[in-house]
C-alpha cells in the first residue's frame, strides 16, 4: 500500500479491451481485470439491461421470494452448464461460491447417512477465495494465507499436476499420472469414511496456470466416485468461456458434482456468482416437507439479485451471438504460438501453458537445465513494472506471467499485447546483463 500510494494507478474509463487512467494514459487490459471482463469494458447492451432492470425491480429478499429475472437466468444457465449440473445457487462472489460448495457437501453427506464425512482435500498452490473457509481449502503459502491462521479443521492438500516441475521427480507420460493417484492415497490415509470432497481449479491460477495432462481428470473423477467423495470444480476463473468452452469441465471432458463459478458470469458489470449442483444430489438429500427441515440452510443477502441476473442474461446472449467462445480459443492459440516461438528465442522459455484465452509463461534462466531465475531476482515482477510503464496489464509472479485477454480481443490486438510483452522482456534481460 505504501508503494502504491507513492505512485497510484487510478483508472477513469474503460472501453473494449482498453483502460484509461485519470492522467489520460491508455492501458491494454491483457488480463480482463482479473479474468473477469470477458466481453470488454463499457458494453452498451449490458448497461441498457441494467437500466431496464433497475426500472422494473432492483432487489428481492431471497428468504421470501425470487425475482422473475433470476428464475429466467437460472433456466438459461441450465442450457450451458455440463451434464446434470442444473440446480443453481446464485450468489454475488467467487468466495461465496466455493464456500457454498463446501457447505453443501458437508450437509449432503450428513443428510445421506455419512455423518463422519467432513474433510476436504485440495491442491498445494490452489486458491479458492478470501473468506476463512475458502482460505482453509487453499494450498497457497506465504503471507496470503499464513497470517490469517489458524484455519478450519479438516482441510488437507496434495501436490498439483505440475508436469514441468513434477513434485515426484517423474517424467510424463511414464509417470502414469502419479499426481492423480496421490488423491486415492490421501483418501485412504485420512480415512474414506471421513473425506467429504475434493476441491480443485481445473487450471490452477496461483500455481502458474497449471494445466493437467489429459489423463488427470478422468482418473480424479473415478477416484472420487469410488470413495463417494464429491468432486468440486472451482471455475471462478476458468468458467464462462475462458478455456474455449463455457466451462473447463467441458474442455477436459469430466463432469464434477459441484461447479463454483463467478467473475466472467457478469463480466464485471455487477456482483454475480453461482454454485451449480448435480440434480441427483439435491433431490436425494435436500428435497422434503417443511417439517423434515432438510433444505440447504444457507444464503446471502444479494443472492439471486435481479440486477445481477439481468446482467448475466445479457452476457450469455452476447457470448453466444458474437461467437466469443471460438474467438477466445483462436486468440489464445495465436498468443501461445507466438510466445512459444519468440520467448524461446530470448533464451528464457520454460513452458507455455493454458487452454483457450488463459495463457501462462514460465521463465527459466537456462532452458537446457530448466534452472529457474533466482527468486531474489523477482524477474516476473520486474517485468511487470516495465509492462505498466508501456501500458500493458498482465498477471505477474516472480517465475511466471499470465495473459487472460477479453474474449472480444482481435488478432491484431493480441499482437499488440505480445509485441509490448516481448519488448519488455528483452529490455529487462538487457538491463540485467
Amino acid at each position: 500500500m505504501k508503494s502504491f500510494c507513492a505512485n497510484p494507478c487510478i483508472m477513469a474509463k474503460g472501453e473494449g479491451i482498453y483502460l484509461t487512467d485519470i492522467d489520460g494514459k491508455r492501458y491494454v487490459d491483457g488480463i480482463s481485470g482479473i479474468y473477469v471482463v470477458n466481453i470488454g469494458h463499457a458494453n452498451a447492451e449490458v448497461i441498457e439491461a441494467i437500466r431496464k432492470q433497475h426500472e422494473k425491480l432492483a432487489f428481492v429478499a431471497p428468504m421470501h421470494a425470487l425475482a422473475d429475472t433470476a428464475v429466467e437466468y437460472a433456466a438459461k444457465l441450465c442450457e450451458i452448464t455440463p451434464g446434470e449440473l442444473n440446480t443453481h445457487f446464485l450468489l454475488s462472489g467467487g468466495s461465496e461460491a466455493t464456500e457454498t460448495a463446501m457447505k453443501f457437501t458437508r450437509q449432503y453427506h450428513r443428510q445421506s447417512g455419512n455423518h463422519a464425512k467432513y474433510k476436504f482435500i485440495g491442491l498445494y498452490k490452489g486458491f479458492h477465495g478470501a473468506t476463512l473457509g475458502a482460505m482453509s481449502a487453499s494450498g497457497i503459502g506465504g503471507t496470503r494465507k499464513s497470517i490469517f491462521g489458524p484455519f478450519l479443521e479438516g482441510f488437507y492438500h496434495i501436490a498439483p499436476p505440475t508436469c514441468f516441475r513434477c513434485p515426484y521427480g517423474q517424467e510424463y507420460p511414464a509417470c502414469n499420472c502419479l499426481c492423480a493417484q496421490q488423491l486415492e492415497y490421501a483418501i485412504q490415509s485420512h480415512g474414506p469414511e471421513s473425506v467429504a470432497g475434493f476441491i480443485i481449479e481445473p487450471i490452477g491460477n496461483t500455481g502458474g496456470i497449471v494445466t493437467p495432462p489429459p489423463e488427470y481428470f478422468p482418473m480424479i473423477r473415478d477416484i472420487c466416485t469410488k470413495y463417494n467423495v464429491l468432486l468440486i470444480f472451482d471455475e471462478v476463473i476458468t468458467g464462462m468461456g475462458r478455456t474455449g468452452n463455457w466451462f473447463a469441465a467441458q474442455t477436459f471432458g469430466v463432469e464434477p458434482d459441484l461447479l463454483a463459478m463467478g467473475k466472467g458470469m457478469s463480466c464485471g458489470y455487477a456482483p454475480l456468482a453461482n454454485c451449480a449442483i448435480r440434480n441427483s444430489l439435491y433431490y436425494s438429500a435436500f428435497w422434503g416437507e417443511d417439517e423434515a427441515n432438510i433444505h440447504f440452510n444457507h444464503g446471502h443477502t444479494y443472492g439471486a439479485n435481479p440486477i445481477s441476473a439481468a446482467v448475466g442474461l445479457a452476457v450469455i446472449e452476447i457470448i453466444k451471438r458474437d461467437n466469443l467462445l471460438a474467438n477466445g480459443q483462436k486468440v489464445g492459440d495465436h498468443i501461445r504460438q507466438r510466445l512459444q516461438k519468440e520467448v524461446a528465442q530470448l533464451g528464457i522459455l520454460g513452458e507455455v501453458r493454458g487452454k483457450g484465452c488463459l495463457i501462462g509463461i514460465e521463465f527459466v534462466e537456462d532452458m537446457d537445465s530448466k534452472r529457474p531465475f533466482p527468486i531474489e531476482r523477482m524477474f516476473g515482477k520486474r517485468v511487470e513494472k516495465r509492462l505498466m510503464q508501456e501500458g500493458l496489464i498482465l498477471r505477474c509472479n516472480p517465475e511466471w506471467i499470465a495473459f487472460g485477454p477479453p474474449l472480444i480481443t482481435t488478432i491484431a490486438q493480441a499482437d499488440e499485447m505480445v509485441d509490448v510483452f516481448l519488448k519488455c522482456l528483452a529490455d529487462e534481460l538487457g538491463k540485467s546483463k
